[in-house]
């Protein structure tokens, strides 16, 4: 056994998956202003470091709705096969870096439309740019198409459409992301019944700004098999318990709670209590670039926190394999050789 001390360079080392990533908030702020060069798209400015404060959230509780507001830029470089498929490469490749395993990365097709690209082309450009980083890294990555809440339902079904479309070629699930408050999830129950009935993975936000009635919709009406964030799930004990019955994963994301306004402070997180509970939780990014964050990062603030160690991120790294959208075949793989890898950790 190696006595290891739990250090930002050890949790970078470790083997992990990632589940909850947004293409469109984790670009790099050089990539963001190249493109824009590149491209002529106005900035409010090139100085990196005042575009940095401009993109990225820097105080707690800004509210959802301002969080988004903070994707204008990013998307706008966005329009673009070219730009689409460096963003998956480079976010691929910054996961790599971390030792990401597995990347799942999340993002809406309708929302890369405004220069002529159509749906279908953007799902192409970004498989194109994940699958060179996959020739070039050692990783596995699947894409999640995303509705948007706020956004028509008949859109969010030609957008199921389009994940059964690339079912075999690199879609791994399907998402209804966005502000959650008056955009109820049942309205958008009919793309998730052709995405079920296709056997396709399901997840959706819920429980981010809105209650736990979000979180049942999420379930019940649109079958999820993961929930993005989930933050209100503690205020609905029966349905907590369902949850936990049924291996629904968490997706959490600690920093972008706390900015979003989600909940107040890291310590009044429930993170810990929902992984005390026995809930299949996972750790994410949500946003690099918006939230400024990594996925080590992620991991240090359960350390710091929540005094997690090696044998509480060994849980919460198998658990993010066991909910990835992936065969199970390979899963079971994956986790036999990731397990074997942690225990030979022990904490100092």
């Amino acid at each position: 056994m190696k006595q290891v001390k739990i250090t930002e360079d050890f949790i970078k080392e470790l083997p992990k998956p990632e589940l909850h990533c947004h293409l469109d908030g984790s670009l790099r702020l050089e990539t963001i202003i190249d493109i824009a060069e590149k491209e002529k798209v106005s900035l409010p400015t090139k100085d990196k470091d005042e575009l940095k404060k401009i993109v990225t959230v820097t105080k707690p509780g800004i509210s959802l709705n301002n969080y988004i507001k903070k994707f204008e830029i990013p998307l706008a470089v966005l329009q673009t096969p070219e730009a689409l498929s460096r963003a998956a490469f480079e976010l691929t490749e910054d996961a790599y870096k971390e030792n990401v395993l597995y990347l799942e990365v999340r993002y809406s097709p309708i929302l890369h439309t405004k220069k002529g690209m159509t749906p279908m082309e953007t799902v192409d450009a970004v498989l194109d740019g994940l699958k060179k980083a996959e020739e070039e890294f050692k990783i596995k990555t699947g894409v999640i198409i995303c509705g948007i809440r706020s956004i028509f339902p008949e859109v969010s079904y030609s957008l199921a459409e389009l994940a059964v479309a690339f079912k075999y070629r690199g879609v791994v699930g399907f998402d209804l992301a966005g502000v959650e408050e008056n955009f109820p999830a049942k309205d958008h129950k009919d793309a998730f019944a052709l995405i079920l009935l296709n056997n396709i993975n399901t997840t959706l936000h819920a429980g981010e700004d809105y209650g736990p009635e979000s979180i049942h919709q999420a379930i019940h009406y649109c079958g999820a098999h993961r929930i993005g964030h989930g933050v209100r799930l503690k205020e609905d004990g029966d349905l907590l318990n369902y949850v936990n019955d049924h291996r629904i994963a968490l997706e959490v994301c600690l920093t972008s709670n706390i900015h979003t306004g989600s909940v107040k402070d890291y310590e009044s997180h429930p993170f810990k209590f929902y992984y005390d509970f026995g809930l299949r939780v996972t750790l994410n990014t949500d946003n690099r670039l918006i939230s400024n964050t990594t996925l080590t990062k992620e991991y240090m603030i359960a350390h710091k926190y929540y005094g997690f160690q090696i044998r509480d991120f060994k849980e919460i790294i198998i658990n993010g394999f066991k909910s990835a959208f992936m065969h199970h075949r390979e899963r079971t793989r994956l986790i036999k050789q990731i397990a074997e890898e942690l225990d030979t950790y022990v904490s100092v």
